[in-house]
């Protein structure tokens, strides 16, 4: 068995994010984030890869996006700079050959300008403000242009959300992703366009697409077509126009849980498109000709194994964010050969710095789990030794999400002491199809913990697991789902479905859990405040009560550890601390850790560090 993994090489983990290519393709750029900032890189490309990188750090600072997403940057046509979110809420531009930066909108500090995109002439900036209204700015310089930045909103305020403008400099037009609650933009969102030419206070918004599912990422490609991800036939596949470019039983994109998520690129002829795979979990780049009829053999080539995003195609080559279960983040650049061909990758810039043991690094088994409607998905890391019935049974958050097989420093810290880790994906997460995303709607608390003591069950009769040495664990969405699952353990006298018995669960740690689905309706962020409706019911409901866990915590009889910090805006924390106050009152055993300055999820290294080392004696104590 190799030595365990330390600590220390899971926090701080740098990353990187959002690379691009210019619009002649020999410049890349990428953001470097460690410690919670974001750092400019910037590298000419040649036949051999990518020359010494140059780095900037401006001030204002970069406001970068999350996981695969972006909406941070975008370059400036010549490549002579580019603009970029501040940390402050406004948009600035960033020169490269001199390092200064300048202040192109003032929408901050109340507000926050996000995924800027400049027309290919340079004349215009389109962004999203708060992440509910369009905007553009005229740039100023050039024949005709103004001397200082105009700014005016481009759309028509029917719009609860907007994501992701895309403009397109030869029709003036710009082409966005909307929804309106209580819907959220998985399950139902449009495409919206309007003119570029409305500064005064004029609009032309209108909608362009409103697909029987939803729609993400729409652009405007060469020869005027709309290029999107939509699901109306089941399965997130990339359109153009009005049918799919590639029509399979793969997902192309994952959930809009934030802006600048680049899934697909078309190549600047418009013959090709590259976009990715997820397969249960799994990622592949692929490439698909678009002038050829759809079925044809061969039209889709495969490049590229692992989970890649925020795709670039630019000249003749593809750039992309690359990852997997051995594969620390890393910036690669493809080079495009002519189709059936393999292209040559580049490894431009890898996000860790210290090198990882092959030893802590393993590729999960995929499981499937027969259930009632359907089976159940879940992928198994088996641990790295002998792991005796020791399991990790780790739940996403959302719960309207997924872990892909990407590089996860918690996973390899746990496999290399003996755990195996068991990450289902219960219904209501995405990789598996609209159908199953779905399935979750008005059943939250109910569904999701059907699914993962089915998982449970699973695991234990395979022997994978032991129930006194078997250990539940999430967050957020993930939290809530344990806690159910506690719950009806707690109450659950007699078999299951089945006829069954129930799994045992030795412990469980949970990190700023939904505990009370009332208050996360009324003091959540805006973006999922009213998820609630759709996934449990409208207000009111006595569903949100029962379905709580703090209304239960008397049937919590499982040792129980709790994270949560203290300024989390997406769930407050007296929804751990009245949970904890409920689980003692009843005799159970729980500890509660609170972070101060802490948010939802935790980015200070004390507070990782800590985490940890709580986390570990709290499983000594409790797992033989």
């Amino acid at each position: 068995m190799p030595a365990p993994v330390p600590v220390e090489r899971c926090i701080g983990v740098r990353e990187v994010a959002e690379p691009r290519l210019s619009h002649d393709g020999g410049v890349i750029g990428w953001l470097r984030l460690s410690a919670g900032a974001a750092t400019f890189v910037t590298a000419r490309l040649d036949a051999t890869g990518a020359a010494e990188p140059r780095t900037f750090d401006p001030v204002p600072g970069i406001r970068a996006g999350r996981g695969l997403g972006g909406g941070a940057w975008t370059w400036l046509p010549d490549a002579s700079g580019i603009v970029y979110a501040g940390v402050d809420g406004d948009l600035w531009s960033l020169s490269l050959r001199h390092g200064a930066t300048r202040r192109l909108t003032a929408h901050g500090p109340e507000r926050v300008a996000q995924a800027p995109d400049v027309t290919s002439d340079g004349r215009h900036v389109v962004h999203v403000v708060d992440q509910s209204e369009v905007w553009c700015a005229r740039l100023p310089g050039g024949t005709g242009a103004p001397s200082r930045v105009e700014v005016w909103q481009v759309d028509d305020g029917s719009s609860d959300f907007c994501f992701d403008p895309r403009a397109c400099s030869r029709s003036e037009r710009v082409v966005w992703q909307a929804w309106n609650v209580p819907d959220m933009p998985w399950d139902h969102a449009r495409a919206r366009v309007a003119s570029l030419a409305g500064a005064g206070g004029t609009t032309d918004a209108r909608d362009l697409v409103v697909p029987s599912g939803s729609v993400q990422q729409p652009q405007l490609l060469p020869g005027g077509r709309l290029g999107c991800v939509r699901d109306d036939h089941g399965w997130l596949n990339v359109w153009i126009d009005g049918a799919p470019a590639v029509e399979e039983p793969f997902e192309h994109a994952g959930p809009s849980w934030g802006l600048g998520q680049r899934s697909f690129a078309i190549s600047p002829d418009g013959a090709r498109l590259a976009f990715t795979r997820n397969e249960r979990g799994f990622g592949r780049l692929c490439v698909a000709r678009l002038d050829e009829p759809a079925g044809a053999p061969g039209r889709v080539q495969e490049v590229a194994r692992g989970v890649h995003g925020q795709l670039s195609w630019r000249g003749d080559r593809v750039a992309a964010v690359r990852t997997g279960a051995r594969t620390p983040g890393q910036v690669v650049v493809h080079d495009v050969h002519p189709h059936g061909e393999p292209w040559p990758r580049h490894v431009v810039e890898v996000g860790p710095q210290d090198a990882w043991d092959e030893a802590w690094l393993a590729e999960p088994e995929l499981v499937e789990v027969p259930a009632p409607g359907g089976p159940v998905h879940a992928r198994l890391y088996r641990a790295a030794g002998a792991a005796d019935g020791r399991t990790i049974c780790w739940l996403h958050g959302g719960p309207t999400d997924q872990w892909q097989v990407t590089f996860m420093p918690r996973i390899a810290y746990w496999r290399s002491r003996g755990w195996h880790v068991l990450v289902p994906d219960h219904r209501g997460s995405t990789g598996h199809g609209r159908a199953y995303q779905q399935a979750l709607r008005g059943r939250w608390g109910e569904l999701d913990v059907d699914d993962v003591i089915a998982v449970l069950t699973h695991a234990q009769q395979r022997s994978w697991s032991a129930p006194a040495r078997t250990v539940l664990m999430g967050g957020s969405a993930g939290g809530f789902t344990v806690l159910g699952v506690l719950g009806r353990l707690g109450a659950q006298v007699a078999p299951g479905p089945g006829g069954l018995a129930p799994p045992g669960v030795a412990a469980a740690a949970v990190a700023y859990p939904v505990t009370d689905l009332v208050s996360l309706a009324e003091r959540s962020h805006r973006f999922e405040r009213h998820s609630t409706v759709s996934l449990v019911g409208p207000a009111g409901s006595p569903l949100h009560h029962d379905r709580s866990p703090v209304w239960f915590a008397h049937r919590i009889r499982t040792p129980l550890l709790v994270f949560h910090g203290d300024a989390d805006p997406v769930v407050p924390v007296e929804q751990s601390r009245v949970l904890v106050e409920r689980v003692r009152a009843a005799g159970g055993d729980v500890e509660l850790v609170v972070y101060p300055g802490a948010g939802h999820g935790f980015r200070d290294a004390a507070h990782q560090r800590d985490e940890y080392a709580r986390t570990e004696a709290f499983l000594r104590r409790h797992v033989p």
